[in-house]
């Protein structure tokens, strides 16, 4: 019997792997890139393109095949033909003077599997309208109840500089320090409360949406999500899943505690908000207020809002000892405008430099080079191009962080980009981290705020330098769905 059944199980495998190839070969030799469609370099049957790219850093290759083929080319990863946007004026026009038209999300199998089409980031149609409004209301208040997110912030601020103080300038790895800090905001946001730092619900949460990012971002992923016929094979992906099913039935004891202790004139947190919804909209059969929703947007909440955040918090840091004189000026304004108060949000506007020094870490990290994937909602002509409904694309945001048309030393880290002649902060249009567009990141207001009030507090406390058996400080990334600095030891020497 288990010969049987292996052996049916083998030739169920192989029949599907030839219907896949027949699938394959169909759109390989389709019309599909004739007429006006974007120029590509020559594809293989079944992989398309993927035998050129460089999976650990996909961007890489895209850069170099944008100085052959231009801002606008097409690629195929096995089944799926792309169209790559790079450079700042092909990006913005795209996203934002057609942001209608390039407003969808593609169905990307790793994240239908975590989402099931619910959520913010990736879902489609009307439950991306309405839970993207429902999100954006709740975080554009700035508050939860009787607390706004920036006392939050400032709290735990306090929290992370007495850890540091704590260890009196001996070398420490920052990695879960900052994880865990910007993850007690979207803590305290979900649930109305922050966790200690040695909480263990804290501690797993942060190690399963850890363990996803970086699972997020590897070669075999990206594989899986254009080859289909890998979903029946072991892999990443159902690391991803099951990490995901233990995040689930963390916060589904959390949503069960806040349903019995719900109260609609005292809401302590997004879950109660969205639980108050819920029960304002259950006579409607066709209500999208529902669990799953709940759910995707807790994950999302999680995974956009905490690595990349702390990420660009230890990529500040490690310029800072790559450049001490750069370092020194950001202490000189702190001294000058804040002295020893309370570093908050309206200090802002009096600090050019140091805003300037958390805009320019925000473009050199470069912690999401390649944006979240984005698809036509209807057939577009752009810039000379046939683009038909549901053309799958790529904003390739590290052309725009880097554009030579754009900044003067894109490459190196030069905070004068965002300083006019008399040092006064200038905007700089081409500094899109958080992408452009219907679909920007939602939380882009509440991150640029920690970023700031987070920098500003660390540094008012501390001179960060190399440990002591380090001669040669380098800042290396670490690739996965984000860009973080490779982990390493820092002193984190208090200032007298």
């Amino acid at each position: 019997m288990d010969f049987l059944s292996s052996t049916l199980m083998l030739y169920a495998l192989s029949l599907l792997l030839v219907v896949y190839i027949l699938k394959i070969l169909k759109v390989w030799t389709s019309d599909t890139t004739a007429g006006n469609f974007p120029p590509g370099p020559w594809t293989l049957p079944v992989i398309g393109n993927l035998h050129m790219i460089n999976l650990n850093r996909p961007t890489e290759t895209f850069m170099k095949l944008s100085k052959k083929y231009g801002p606008v080319y097409s690629i195929q990863m096995g089944s799926v033909k792309m169209v790559v946007l790079s450079g700042y004026e092909t990006v913005k026009s795209a996203l934002v003077d057609y942001a209608d038209e390039f407003a969808e999300r593609p169905h990307i199998p790793i994240f239908e599997d975590i989402n099931e089409g619910f959520g913010v980031p990736f879902s489609h149609g009307e439950n991306w309208k309405a839970m993207r409004r429902f999100t954006l209301s709740k975080l554009r208040d700035f508050g939860m109840g009787k607390r706004t997110i920036e006392d939050r912030i400032v709290e735990e601020c306090g929290f992370i500089i007495k850890l540091l103080e704590s260890l009196e300038g001996k070398p420490t790895n920052l990695t879960r320090k900052t994880n865990f800090a910007i993850g007690n905001i979207i803590i305290s946001i979900i649930l109305g409360h922050r966790l200690d730092y040695k909480d263990p619900a804290l501690f797993n949460v942060m190690r399963l949406v850890d363990d996803n990012m970086r699972l997020l971002g590897s070669p075999s992923i990206m594989i899986y999500n254009v080859l289909p016929f890998f979903q029946y094979l072991p892999g990443n992906h159902l690391k991803i899943k099951q990490n995901v099913k233990e995040f689930h039935a963390y916060f589904n004891e959390k949503i069960a505690e806040h349903r019995k202790l719900l109260d609609k004139d005292d809401q302590r947190g997004y879950i109660d908000a969205f639980l108050i919804k819920q029960d304002e909209e259950k006579s409607d059969p066709n209500t999208i207020f529902h669990e799953k929703n709940l759910l995707s947007v807790l994950l999302t909440l999680f995974m956009a809002g905490t690595e990349t955040t702390s990420s660009t918090i230890r990529w500040a840091i490690s310029f800072m000892i790559q450049h001490p004189e750069v370092q020194k000026r950001v202490h000189d304004e702190i001294d000058r405008v804040i002295g020893s108060a309370v570093p908050r949000i309206d200090h802002r506007k009096d600090m050019p430099y140091t805003n300037a020094v958390v805009h320019e870490t925000q473009r050199l990290a470069n912690i999401l080079p390649m944006d979240l994937p984005r698809e036509t909602t209807r057939d577009v002509d752009f810039q000379g191009y046939h683009l038909p409904k549901g053309t799958y694309i790529i904003p390739l945001l590290e052309s725009v962080l880097y554009d030579e048309t754009q900044f003067e030393k894109p490459n190196s880290f030069f905070p004068e980009h965002f300083l006019d002649s008399d040092g006064q902060f200038v905007k700089r249009a081409a500094l899109m981290p958080f992408s452009a567009g219907k679909r920007v990141c939602a939380g882009e207001t509440l991150a640029k705020m920690e970023l700031f009030l987070f920098v500003t507090s660390l540094m008012q406390k501390f001179t960060f330098r190399p440990a002591p058996n380090v001669s040669d400080f380098n800042v290396k990334p670490f690739f996965g769905l984000a860009i973080p600095p490779m982990p390493q030891k820092i002193c984190c020497v208090p200032r007298m």
